[in-house]
């Protein structure tokens, strides 16, 4: 997909990054904003409106986690955090205060790119809001709450079928187990990942071709699960 109309907001304090980060997005068709403090980034997204903002934790005005906590205050812009912290804890943080990803550095630029227009792509085509979903091969009428796949009805739970639901509708986005115990179970259940682990489990036996090497909800290890883009 050609990056062609979209517009990408790069905050890293790091110039060689910025330059890196600008000739490959530049090349990919998107149009570049560049900041490298919090405080222009937040003024840039506020003016210009960016498509989708790639953020670095270690800014020097104000730490990354700060600048998403506040942003998402008023902003539901895409946001794909591009840092050197590997730390499990760090990555859930930002996933929880609203990432919609979590890149670390040293990154590949391909693997980046994907992500980019995992993100985007909804955007584009409105498939996110669609009251048809397709996953793969599945098909998932929200009124209807039916799952098919090439016709044959596929039996989920009420509660399968909203899980699905929520990663299909996030399609290409980790969500942390908190964000998903939160949406389907409720608040009062954010702590039960095994019980999280047996449904993602339930619904990948009844969903995927080979369940033990599943391919269209993808396990992030100690963070959470990704729908395939």
């Amino acid at each position: 997909m050609s990056g062609a109309g979209f517009s990408i907001l790069i905050v890293d304090d790091e110039a060689q990054i910025q330059r890196f980060l600008r000739h490959a997005l530049e090349a990919a068709g998107y149009r570049v904003l560049t900041a490298d403090r919090a405080a222009t980034a937040l003024r840039l997204i506020g003016s210009e409106s960016p498509d989708l903002v790639v953020l670095d934790l270690g800014l020097p005005d104000l730490d990354g986690k700060a600048v998403l906590g506040q942003l998402r205050q008023t902003s539901e812009v895409p946001v794909i955090v591009l840092s050197a912290r590997d730390d499990e804890t760090e990555k859930i943080a930002a996933l929880d205060l609203g990432a919609n990803d979590y890149v670390e550095k040293p990154f590949g630029i391909g693997e980046l790119l994907a992500r980019i227009r995992a993100i985007l792509r909804p955007k584009r085509s409105g498939e996110a809001r669609d009251e048809l979903i397709r996953l793969g091969t599945l098909t998932i009428d929200r009124p209807a709450h039916r799952v098919a796949r090439h016709g044959e009805v596929i039996k989920l739970t009420p509660t399968e079928f909203e899980l699905l639901v929520l990663l299909a509708t996030h399609a290409g986005r980790v969500l942390t187990h908190r964000q998903i115990l939160t949406k389907v179970w409720g608040p009062a259940h954010t702590e039960d990942v095994a019980y999280l682990r047996v449904f993602i489990g339930q619904v990948r036996h009844k969903i995927e071709e080979n369940p033990a090497e599943p391919t269209l909800i993808l396990t992030e290890p100690g963070v959470g699960y990704r729908a395939k883009a």
